[in-house]
């Protein structure tokens, strides 16, 4: 009996040693082989726990959720996790693998001098579509106007849907008429829903949920929706061995872009693992892994040699220093201008 409680003390002893790295993230969004590498080369465990948007990962740390070393958040959640203390200062010395990322990612207006979050993935906001009837229809994907102009939405009336989210359509709207996707002028706003209101008619309907299956059946032909969904849409397209594929690019007069980064949490139980994972994923090549697995943008410059070439060739993958210019990521609203948006959305939902 003694030797048994002695065995199940020291394995006790040995449990609690381990390290552990305990990552806050979005789900499915590092490739396993990646983390398998990690926990090799660190002699450690990596355990994930997953959230489904910014708010319910901010309100579960507000709440004061423990036991967390990294948080990987959009751009406008980082200004709150700054502000209420949640976060702590990066120590580069211990990252040498920043100088991989590219500088058009970096200094944004949510961290500016990237003290606090580096850039670790994005999306970007854009409109897939089935290539094989837009070509037929002679139609330009690379303008929103497939979206709002009615004469261009003609040829594919009921075969078109919209995110069903306020912010992202009046941004598309804001930037098909030469406005700023930030802009918050009522003028601007105005137009943006008049447009909105013009095109909807045509549309078959708001979906945030399940336009990836909808492109893949055929059922729609042309989407506004996210470049990660899109590049799966494609996949189980062909998977499904379709007579058609979904094809996405950025739009001319511009696009939203939603830059995920990494960040070390206050009070994290092991920071000294944190910083070590945050630099091991700045690596090229296990930087490149995710992009080759969900089709994400990569900010990573040293990634751009590890990933598929027909991946490395999509504009919303890897934007050139031209597209950056047009990819404005989106501020977050509060107060008044918030709830002018969501009276003009109320408006635009209920039109006939």
């Amino acid at each position: 009996m003694k030797k048994l409680l002695l065995a199940l003390s020291l394995f006790a002893g040995l449990a609690q040693a381990e390290d552990v790295l305990h990552v806050y993230n979005w789900n499915n969004y590092i490739a396993p082989e990646t983390v398998k590498r990690f926990e090799k080369e660190c002699k450690c465990r990596v355990v994930q726990d997953y959230y489904g948007a910014m708010e319910e990962m901010l309100a579960k740390l507000s709440a004061g959720a423990k036991g967390y070393d990294i948080v990987v958040p959009t751009g406008f959640a980082i200004p709150p996790l700054v502000k209420q203390g949640m976060v702590a200062p990066l120590d580069k010395s211990k990252l040498p693998n920043f100088k991989n990322v590219n500088t058009a990612f970096l200094n944004t207006q949510f961290d500016k001098g990237n003290q606090y979050s580096v850039p670790y993935a994005f999306t970007t906001t854009l409109v897939g579509y089935n290539d094989k009837k837009i070509k037929e229809l002679g139609l330009d994907p690379t303008s929103w106007a497939i979206l709002f102009d009615p004469k261009v939405l003609a040829k594919v009336k009921g075969k078109v849907t919209v995110l069903d989210d306020s912010r992202e359509l009046f941004a598309a709207a804001l930037m098909y008429n030469g406005f700023s996707a930030n802009s918050t002028n009522p003028a601007e706003w105005k137009k943006a829903a008049e447009t909105i209101k013009q095109a909807k008619p045509y549309w078959a309907a708001f979906n945030t949920q399940s336009y990836i299956k909808e492109l893949t059946v055929g059922n729609i032909w042309v989407a506004h929706g996210y470049s990660n969904d899109m590049f799966q849409a494609n996949q189980d397209a062909k998977a499904a061995k379709r007579p058609f594929g979904i094809a996405y690019g950025l739009q001319k007069e511009g696009n939203t872009l939603s830059l995920d980064n990494m960040m070390v949490l206050k009070g994290a139980p092991r920071a000294d693992l944190a910083h070590r994972f945050i630099n091991f994923m700045l690596d090229g090549k296990n930087s490149s892994e995710l992009t080759n697995m969900i089709g994400s943008g990569n900010p990573n410059a040293a990634a751009a040699q590890f990933v598929q070439p027909d991946i490395k060739k999509i504009s919303a993958v890897f934007p050139d220093a031209q597209a950056m210019k047009k990819l404005p990521q989106l501020n977050a609203l509060e107060g008044k201008q918030l709830r002018d948006l969501n009276r003009l959305w109320t408006e635009v939902k209920t039109a006939k």
